[in-house]
């Protein structure tokens, strides 16, 4: 019998966060096998458990494990106090209650991995997994030979030393250079930082791939379901899915008849004082490594 804390269980079945599942067991809203159950530490067997809500049963969700292209200028949370656009406006039909596998700033854009798998998204954020996270950007100015060894370097964010990226110097057009940077860490703005360090401000940042997972062939604001062949890499080189899915990883069943979608297109973010949808445009940088069309959408 497989054990789990009764919060991760009321999570994983998407009644609510991890935080606001543990207020509602203290105020004795849950029951497990009939009991009131209002202690934290408490666990259950959620295959055999029968945990309710408010009386309602909690069902348990299918792991779901989505790569999505981010849009310029959304918040990669799934709320936010500033009514800034979020990731969740366009999840809305992802079939789970799915988080984002660490975050990227308001402002980049790029490959952002969702997962309602708690075990998932600990394993691939691991400091000892060191899993890559690869950016293309655009600076200002011309990045010498010389400044090369600078982006390379170590600085501090937050008393703690960074591990040192690892930076290609892609291409230079005009007064802007484009840098391939491979981060194998998650920490604060950490490659706008870099920039502030030597000199060069930052101008856009994509992220083309994490842990090898690209969003390309997807339009900004789209996402899919990782393939079992990608399932099954992460969990070769990570760890992590600990049980693979008997099929692959998909949203919600389509109607009776309806084509499968190569993509799954997101709800478009909504100008809150109009409320009419706004168009996004892809902004991401260009990678010149990739020809005349390196900038269209992925």
């Amino acid at each position: 019998m497989a054990l789990e804390r009764l919060q991760k269980i009321l999570a994983r079945g998407g009644v609510a966060s991890r935080r606001k599942a543990e207020e509602l067991i203290i105020s004795g809203r849950v029951k497990v096998d009939g009991r009131i159950v209002s202690e934290l530490g408490a666990r259950a067997d959620p295959d055999r458990s029968r945990i309710e809500v408010d009386g309602r049963p909690v069902l348990r969700e299918p792991f779901v494990y989505l790569v999505f292209n981010k849009p310029r200028n959304v918040v990669s949370t799934m709320s936010d106090p500033a009514g800034r656009p979020t990731v969740a406006e366009y999840l809305k039909r992802a079939g789970a209650r799915v988080v984002p596998v660490g975050r990227l700033d308001f402002g980049t854009t790029g490959t952002l991995l969702l997962t309602n798998d708690g075990d998932f998204a600990l394993g691939l954020l691991h400091p000892r997994k060191q899993s890559p996270k690869v950016y293309v950007a655009e600076v200002d100015g011309v990045v010498e030979d010389r400044d090369l060894s600078r982006w390379r370097s170590s600085i501090e964010i937050d008393g703690r030393p960074t591990r040192p990226a690892e930076v290609t110097r892609l291409a230079v057009e005009g007064n802007a250079t484009h840098l391939r940077i491979v981060l194998r860490e998650g920490r604060n703005r950490q490659i706008h930082r870099l920039g502030e360090s030597t000199g060069f401000k930052v101008k856009q940042l994509d992220r083309r791939s994490f842990a090898g997972i690209t969003a390309e062939g997807l339009a900004p604001g789209h996402y899919r379901p990782l393939t079992r062949a990608e399932l099954e890499r992460l969990r070769k080189e990570y760890g992590v899915p600990k049980e693979l899915p008997a099929g692959r990883s998909e949203p919600p069943a389509r109607r009776r008849g309806e084509a499968r979608p190569r993509a799954y297109r997101a709800a478009p973010s909504v100008d809150r004082n109009t409320r009419r949808p706004e168009r996004e445009r892809h902004s991401g940088p260009a990678d010149p490594s990739r020809g005349r069309g390196g900038n269209r959408k992925r």
